[in-house]
C-alpha cells in the first residue's frame, strides 16, 4: 500500500502573516512536513499563521491530532492560527470536535489576511 503524502508550501503575505498551502492527506505521515512547514513560517517572526486547506485531499483523526498539536505550538509563541479553504465535510468535522473555536475559519485567503 502506497504511504499517503501530503505537500506544504509557506508563503509569506507580509512581515507579520505566512499562509500554509497543504496539498494531499493530512495523515501521521503528514508530520514532518507540517511541523517542517511550521518551522519555516516562523522564521520571519511571524505573528500570524494561516492554514490554506484549498489542496486538502483527504485528513484522518490523526490529522486532526496534528492540527491540536501545532495550534499548542501556535498558542505557546503567542501567534494566532487561522485556516481557509476547508471543504463544506472538513468545516463540519471542525465544527464537531471544536476546533472552530481555537482555529477561526475564513471563506477566502483575503478574508483571513485582513482578520490576522
Amino acid at each position: 500500500m502506497a504511504q499517503m503524502t501530503a505537500t506544504m508550501d509557506v508563503r509569506p503575505v507580509n512581515n507579520k502573516v505566512n499562509i500554509i498551502d497543504i496539498h494531499g492527506q493530512v495523515t501521521a505521515a503528514a508530520e514532518n512536513a507540517l511541523m517542517d512547514a511550521y518551522t519555516k513560517a516562523c522564521d520571519n517572526n511571524a505573528r500570524a499563521i494561516i492554514l490554506n486547506f484549498g489542496g486538502l485531499e483527504y485528513m484522518n483523526s490523526t490529522g486532526i491530532g496534528l492540527l491540536v498539536t501545532l495550534l499548542i505550538r501556535v498558542n505557546r509563541q503567542k501567534q494566532k492560527l487561522l485556516t481557509y479553504g476547508l471543504s463544506e465535510h472538513y468545516r463540519q468535522i471542525f465544527e464537531l470536535t471544536r476546533l472552530d473555536d481555537a482555529i477561526a475559519i475564513y471563506n477566502s485567503e483575503a478574508e483571513a489576511v485582513a482578520s490576522a
